[in-house]
């Protein structure tokens, strides 16, 4: 057994390219079910494991306590290792197909009404330059729904505002274009204008738009003080995070009307099912609307 997970565990690294955290995660996952094996005495070969086995060895997992979370994510592991033995032609079928993934549970995102998010922009002090920075952050994250490392990355080169577009690099280097809005639009040009433009950039950061005091691009950590300060300053009870704005950016589309397809492209989001969590929220908002205003809610 020691021998298949050595080799999966050079197939990751060297076909994969995974990160050491990932692949160490991945042979992990594949070693709690060969210490499954030997705890229940099921005296075979990783090469022999069929889904029967497979669904013994989850039920055994739940039964550990372990969360859906957990058990999904184990699952995950194994079925990348069943696919590699099957690619290396050592199983003629893949154990994991029939093997359903635990069902977890969907927690919606935290999201700021438009009132809420108002609030916090004119409770920034505009009279310093990193005041009129954070309101140009706080203004592109709400009117383009970035992700924070796409805002710490953003580049001077990629904001087409005369046609009312940036360029976003997301995940996996994917490039997408986004809509920005006129006040977003206003307050980037007035922070590069009078402020960036006055600033010794450091080497490497001359193509980036937001700048920290020594000239150098935001950390991601940055941002999260950045919006926390503003929401706290505006007496926002609720946690906000540079994420709340994004949700909030694709909860108000869809409200609106925009087509969930319209709001997974400008999210950069890969599948639609990710995109579909914005369904459940625009349903608790039209049963809340129900519930106020009709006559016999």
């Amino acid at each position: 057994m020691q021998k298949y997970i050595t080799d999966f565990r050079d197939f990751l690294l060297l076909e994969r390219s995974l990160s050491g955290h990932t692949l160490e995660a991945y042979v992990r996952d594949v070693q709690k079910l060969t210490e499954y094996l030997e705890i229940s005495g099921i005296n075979i070969s990783l090469d022999q494991v069929t889904d029967a086995h497979l669904t013994a060895f989850m039920q055994y997992l739940s039964e550990l306590g372990m969360s859906a979370y957990s058990q999904s994510r184990i699952l995950s592991g194994n079925r990348a290792f069943f696919k590699y033995m099957q690619l290396e032609g050592m199983m003629g079928k893949d154990p994991t197909e029939l093997i359903e993934s635990p069902k977890l549970a969907r927690k919606l995102p935290e999201v700021l009404d438009y009132p809420e998010i108002v609030s916090i922009l004119e409770h920034i002090d505009l009279s310093t330059a990193e005041g009129t920075r954070n309101r140009a952050i706080i203004e592109v994250l709400y009117s383009c729904g970035l992700r924070v490392t796409e805002l710490t990355s953003l580049k001077l080169t990629n904001c087409f505002f005369g046609e009312g577009f940036v360029k976003v690099v997301g995940k996996g280097n994917k490039t997408r274009l986004v809509p920005v809005g006129r006040d977003a639009i206003r307050y980037v040009n007035l922070y590069v204008t009078h402020y960036r433009s006055q600033m010794k950039v450091q080497k490497g950061n001359e193509d980036i738009v937001f700048l920290n005091r020594r000239g150098a691009c935001l950390t991601r950590v940055m941002i999260f003080l950045i919006v926390k300060e503003a929401a706290m300053a505006a007496g926002i009870a609720k946690p906000v995070s540079p994420h709340t704005f994004r949700h909030s950016f694709a909860t108000h589309l869809v409200e609106g009307g925009a087509s969930l397809r319209a709001v997974q492209e400008m999210l950069g989001h890969e599948s639609i099912t990710t995109t579909e969590i914005y369904t459940h929220l625009d349903r608790d908002y039209l049963r809340q609307i129900v519930t106020e205003f009709h006559p016999r809610a």
